[in-house]
C-alpha cells in the first residue's frame, strides 16, 4: 500500500481548474499569475482547504520545469526562530531567479507559528528583497501574523470545503482507484473530515486498504469515532431517567471502540439537536456540553466529566429547563 504522503501527493491538484471550493480566490490568483507580477501573498484559513496546494500550483505555473530551482518551502512550525529568517530565507531571497520570471518564491507554511522576533526580521526581509523574491505565507489564524506583515501582503481567506466540493474529489479518487462508496459512507467520510480535504484522502486510503467497497461501518472503524446511533442510545437512557444504563453504555463505547472523551463530547453536541425535546432545552444542554468539554481540555478526568454531563441530561429529562437552569 502506498504511504499516506504518496496518496496525498498523487491526488493533489496540479492546475488551477483542479482546486475545488475556492472559486473567488482562484479567479484573483490566476489573474495575478498570468500577469507574472504577483505581490506577497498571505493564505489564511483552516487546514486541508488548499493553501499549500495553491502555492505549489502558482510556482509550477510561473516557472514550469524549473520551479524547484526557484522555490523554497519552509514549515515555520518546525523552523520558527529568528535564525531561520536571517540565514535560510535571506540567503535564498538575495539570489537572482533562474529563467524569465524576475523573482523567486519562498513559501512559509504555518507562518503563524513564527516567533514575534522572527516575524519582525521577516518584515525587513520582505521589504529589502522585493525585487528578487516573493513570499507566500500560509497560516490558520491571520490574527497571529503581525500587522506590518499583513499590510505587505494580499490576504486571501480560505473557507472549509462544502459537501459538494468534497464529493467531487471523492468521486474523482474512487473512479481512479476502482472504489465503490455508498451515499451513507460518503456522509460518514464528510462528517469525519469536517471539511478537511487532506483528511478525506487519508480516510479513503485507509478504508481502501481494507476493502474497495466502502461502507459507513468501515469508515467508522477507521475513524475510531462513536457511531451516532450509539450516542443516541446513551442520551435516550439519560433523558428517560436511567442514569446507570446511560453510564454503562457510555463506558462500553469508550472501551470497546477506543473513543476519547473529547470525541464523545463532539458526538453528543451534534446529537443533542436531533433529540425530541424543546429547543430551549437543547440550548441549555449544549451549554452544559461546552462546560464539560472545557474542563476536559483543562485536564479534568474525561469519564467523570462525561458522567456529570449525563447527570445534566437526566435532570433535563425529569424537570426540563427549570431544573437544569437551577444547577
Amino acid at each position: 500500500m502506498e504511504s499516506s504522503d504518496v496518496w496525498t501527493e498523487k491526488y493533489r491538484p496540479k492546475k488551477f481548474e483542479d482546486v475545488v471550493g475556492q472559486e473567488e480566490i482562484l479567479k484573483r490568483v490566476k489573474s495575478l499569475v498570468n500577469s507574472i507580477n504577483i505581490p506577497h501573498l498571505l493564505f489564511a484559513g483552516p487546514a486541508g482547504t488548499g493553501k499549500s496546494t495553491l502555492a505549489l500550483i502558482i510556482v509550477r505555473q510561473l516557472f514550469g520545469e524549473s520551479w524547484r530551482e526557484n522555490y523554497l518551502e519552509l514549515n515555520a512550525s518546525d523552523e520558527r526562530g529568528i535564525d531561520v529568517v536571517r540565514q535560510k530565507v535571506k540567503d535564498f531571497a538575495r539570489t537572482k531567479a533562474i529563467g524569465n520570471v524576475p523573482f523567486k518564491v519562498i513559501f512559509l507554511d504555518e507562518a503563524d507559528a513564527l516567533t514575534r522576533e522572527a516575524q519582525q526580521a521577516l518584515r525587513r526581509t520582505m521589504e529589502n528583497y522585493t525585487s528578487t523574491c516573493r513570499f507566500i505565507l500560509s497560516c490558520n489564524y491571520s490574527s497571529k501574523i503581525l500587522d506590518p506583515i499583513q499590510s505587505r501582503c494580499v490576504v486571501f481567506r480560505f473557507q472549509l470545503l462544502d459537501k459538494k466540493d468534497i464529493k467531487r474529489r471523492i468521486e474523482y479518487i474512487a473512479q481512479n482507484e476502482g472504489l465503490t462508496i455508498t451515499p451513507d459512507a460518503f456522509d460518514a467520510v464528510y462528517e469525519a473530515s469536517e471539511g478537511d480535504c487532506r483528511r478525506v484522502i487519508n480516510f479513503l486510503q485507509a478504508t481502501a486498504s481494507i476493502s474497495p467497497n466502502i461502507t459507513p461501518d468501515l469508515v467508522n472503524t477507521i475513524v475510531s469515532k462513536a457511531k451516532p446511533a450509539d450516542i443516541k442510545v446513551v442520551l435516550d437512557y439519560a433523558l428517560s431517567g436511567d442514569f446507570q444504563g446511560s453510564r454503562e453504555k457510555l463506558l462500553s463505547i469508550m472501551l470497546k471502540d477506543s473513543v476519547s472523551g473529547q470525541d464523545i463530547i463532539k458526538s453528543i453536541q451534534k446529537e443533542v439537536w436531533n433529540l425530541p425535546i424543546d429547543n430551549e432545552l437543547k440550548v441549555k444542554l449544549t451549554e452544559k456540553t461546552g462546560e464539560a468539554e472545557f474542563r476536559m481540555v483543562e485536564g479534568s478526568d474525561e469519564f467523570i466529566q462525561l458522567e456529570a454531563l449525563l447527570a445534566s441530561f437526566v435532570l433535563a429529562g425529569q424537570g426540563g429547563v427549570k431544573d437544569l437552569a437551577s444547577k
